[in-house]
């Protein structure tokens, strides 16, 4: 059962009020909420650990690098975790991101490394027919809608045919899945549930992607 109105009401304060000194003077505030946050994502991690080849936990720090950033507010208004999956054999990972008026559980492949990238390209090029598939299952639909990712290139990246069929998903340089919430769902009592089951019908997308990743074209394991 989760209890995240401490980290909310921090986290709203902390958007009027963000600065080193407002920040210095709730300091040991931020530091319970820390630790029953980090207490709450253990948890989430364990019961995902039963469904998923987990790696790695990553819990995000509230300070902002603000040295190339115009805005130089000092702290981030929310609260981030990742949970990656257990490299090479399993491929992608997981992410909460808790902050009011903009909460989602989301997931894929966020910054794919240039080789990574290139092979899911080439994966789309000469076949979109499964990945379309996966998306269109009512279950994806349910809960993300649409595969989602910023784009690379305006028309093609370099090598492939502007005219294939999947060149919108070529196009991308990132894959990835998101379910938002509001923030009366974030603070229901059964919150950590429905973030498990967003992660586990993430599972037939991560899995492919998986397949991709760790084989050529011809599909011989990589690994």
């Amino acid at each position: 059962m989760s209890n995240l109105k401490p980290a909310f009401d921090f986290l709203q304060q902390l958007e009027k009020n963000n600065n080193r000194v407002w920040f210095s003077e709730h300091k040991n505030e931020f530091d319970a909420i820390v630790k029953d946050n980090k207490s709450f994502f253990e948890d989430i991690f364990a019961t995902l650990s039963t469904h998923d080849f987990l790696g790695n936990m990553q819990i995000f720090r509230i300070y902002k690098d603000v040295r190339f950033s115009k805005d130089k507010t000092p702290y981030k208004t929310n609260f981030g975790v990742g949970f990656g999956r257990n490299k090479p054999k399993y491929r992608g990972g997981y992410y909460l991101h808790l902050q009011p008026g903009n909460s989602f559980v989301g997931g894929g492949f966020w910054a794919p490394e240039k080789d990574d990238l290139y092979r899911i390209r080439k994966e789309f090029e000469k076949d979109n027919q499964t990945i379309n598939t996966i998306v269109s299952e009512p279950i994806f639909q349910k809960y993300f809608g649409e595969l989602q990712g910023e784009q690379g290139v305006k028309t093609a990246p370099k090598g492939f045919d502007k005219n294939n069929p999947a060149i919108e998903l070529i196009k991308k340089k990132q894959f990835v899945v998101i379910r938002k919430f509001t923030d009366k769902e974030i603070l229901s009592s059964d919150f950590d549930k429905r973030i498990i089951e967003t992660f586990l019908a993430m599972r037939p997308f991560l899995d492919y992607m998986t397949e991709i990743l760790t084989t050529d074209l011809n599909g011989e394991s990589l690994i």
